[in-house]
């Protein structure tokens, strides 16, 4: 890979000579302007406004132009000569941890290559121990005309640095947020962290950019007098209402997705679980009771049901049918409920019933 700066790094009273080489690169299809009538090329042509004339790369400079509108050259004379530490020095000014570096700071990234055999044991050295403090190293450095803010970090065998903004330059988040009061319920909360759950994680080599495979089909398509490929119809979706519905479908597409079974249940809000074993049996256990106190409680209903017409069909006394119907009932939703002992005393006390009314009718 080609160099785009020379220079060294500065670690302490240690100088390390090293190449900066670019870590990224662009797959961006570029276009280029055309007059359409023709498809004739559009260019912009450097052109000297006080001769009229066009210039080549080679007479074209610097310079600043000032308030008053004149022009100051400058020459890459002028910027070899800044009265900076920095001019062709990586300067190491600090170790932090990784996480004190915030994401918005971040720009270009750039790999540092050794540059001549003496290089490589201090470069070596600091590289073993930025692994090891498990820090990264804040420097500053120029580069194309200005000083820059840098953290250097390592990637598998390499020192990597990532161009940083300055403090100053991050703009705060004033008037981002939404401005009205939003309450998020503990349901919508559990649903978005189902969804989480769902996606799960990503190994990021098998993401690609499908904007541009679709660009190149279509250049494709057209280079060879084809037809381009036509444009899937898009997923028809009206306004989201219903924050719940949209995210009850919204698992339930993911999880078919990885053909995971499909069934989203509306989750009720989260309990804290028990801290033992026995704890989480006992909640396993109630969650079992309440179906089976479910089905006993059905039993019970067609029971005493029965029972009271069975009673309803004997000539008896308005109270007496009272006591039986009564009795009947408690003994239905006794013996569904508890033990085989509290259903035979229920049982028992049945024929006295009976007997009792007998007697009171004779």
């Amino acid at each position: 890979m080609r160099s785009i700066w020379n220079g060294a790094i500065s670690f302490g009273l240690v100088s390390i000579p090293i190449k900066l080489v670019n870590a990224t690169e662009s797959h961006t299809v570029s276009f280029r302007q055309i007059h359409t009538e023709d498809g004739g090329r559009i260019r912009y042509r450097k052109v000297c406004e006080l001769e009229d004339r066009e210039v080549t790369q080679g007479e074209i400079g610097k310079g600043y132009e000032d308030a008053d509108g004149s022009i100051i050259p400058i020459t890459d004379e002028d910027l070899a000569h800044l009265p900076l530490p920095t001019a062709r020095t990586i300067d190491i000014v600090a170790f932090v941890p990784a996480d004190r570096i915030d994401p918005l700071q971040l720009e270009h990234a750039y790999y540092l290559a050794a540059s001549g055999a003496p290089a490589a044991k201090p470069y070596t050295l600091l590289r073993e121990a930025l692994k090891r403090s498990r820090r990264v190293a804040i420097a500053k450095f120029a580069l194309r005309g200005r000083e820059r803010l840098g953290m250097l970090r390592v990637v598998d065998d390499v020192i990597a640095m990532h161009g940083l903004l300055w403090p100053d330059e991050i703009r705060a988040p004033q008037g981002v947020a939404p401005d009205a009061d939003v309450t998020v319920r503990d349901k919508e909360l559990d649903l978005a962290d189902a969804l989480m759950d769902t996606l799960g994680e990503v190994d990021l080599e098998d993401l690609h950019d499908e904007y541009r495979e679709a660009l190149e089909e279509v250049i494709a398509a057209k280079a060879s007098g084809e037809a381009p490929p036509e444009a899937p119809e898009p997923a028809r979706g009206g306004k989201v209402l219903d924050l719940m519905a949209a995210l009850e479908n919204s698992v339930r597409a993911a999880r078919e997705s990885r053909g995971e079974e499909a069934e989203v249940r509306h989750l009720a809000p989260r309990e804290p679980e028990p801290a033992s074993a026995g704890g989480r049996a006992g909640k396993a256990g109630t969650a079992a009771g309440k179906s089976a106190s479910a089905a006993k409680k059905t039993t019970a209903k067609k029971s005493a049901s029965a029972s009271a017409k069975k009673t309803a069909s004997k000539p008896k006394s308005s109270k007496a049918a009272r006591k039986t119907a009564s009795a009947s009932a408690s003994a239905s939703a006794s013996g569904a409920g508890g033990s085989t002992g509290r259903a035979k005393k229920a049982a028992a006390k049945k024929p006295a019933a009976k007997t009792a009314s007998r007697k009171r009718t004779a």
